[in-house]
C-alpha cells in the first residue's frame, strides 16, 4: 500500500512541474507567435467563408508577423475593430500609409491614408464593414496576419497576399 502511494505522490508531483511550465509556454505561445480563429460572416467571400452561412473557415494566425508593423498590400489581417474594441475584424489591406485609395462608399472619393495607418476592406463589397465606413485604421490595431485555412480540411490552403486590380492605389508611397 505504501509502495502505491509513493507511486501516486511522484505521479501527482510530476504532473504539476509539467503543467506550470507547460501552461505559460501556452499561453505565451497563443499570445506572441500564433493563434487559431474561425471566422464569421460574409465580409471576406470568396476568399474566407465561400459557402456562406453554412460553413466557417479556421484560419491560422500569427501574430510574429506583425510584431513591427510590417504589412503588406494585400495581406489578410485581423485586427481591433475600431467602433467596437471588444470585437476582432478580419480584413485586406489594401493600402499603405501615404498611399492615396479611390474608396467605395466613403464620404470622400479619395483618401490619403496617414501615417501609421493602413486601409482595410472586405473581399465582398457591400457586405463589409471596414475602412469605408471608419476610415483608414490605425496599425496599432493590428492583431496579427492570416496566413493558412486550417479548417475545413478541403480547404487547407496558404492564404495568398493578392491585391484585386481594380483595388490598387490611385499612387503608392515610395517605399
Amino acid at each position: 500500500m505504501a509502495q502505491s502511494q509513493g507511486w501516486v505522490k511522484r505521479y501527482i508531483k510530476a504532473f504539476c512541474k509539467g503543467f506550470f511550465v507547460a501552461v505559460p509556454v501556452a499561453v505565451t505561445f497563443l499570445d506572441r507567435v500564433a493563434c487559431v480563429a474561425r471566422v464569421e460572416g460574409a465580409s471576406m467571400q470568396p476568399s474566407l467563408n465561400p459557402g456562406g452561412s453554412q460553413s466557417s473557415d479556421v484560419v491560422l494566425l500569427n501574430h510574429w508577423k506583425v510584431r513591427n508593423f510590417e504589412v503588406h498590400r494585400g495581406d489578410i489581417v485581423s485586427l481591433v475593430s475600431p467602433k467596437n474594441p471588444e470585437q476582432k475584424i478580419i480584413k485586406r489591406v489594401i493600402a499603405l500609409e501615404g498611399d492615396i485609395v479611390r474608396t467605395i462608399g466613403h464620404k470622400n472619393r479619395y483618401v490619403k491614408v496617414p501615417r501609421g495607418h493602413i486601409w482595410v476592406e472586405g473581399d465582398h463589397h457591400g457586405h463589409s464593414f471596414d475602412s469605408n465606413s471608419f476610415g483608414p485604421v490605425s496599425l496599432g490595431l493590428l492583431h496579427a496576419h492570416a496566413t493558412h485555412i486550417l479548417w475545413p480540411p478541403g480547404r487547407w490552403q496558404k492564404l495568398e497576399s493578392v491585391l484585386p486590380p481594380e483595388r490598387l492605389p490611385v499612387q503608392r508611397e515610395e517605399e
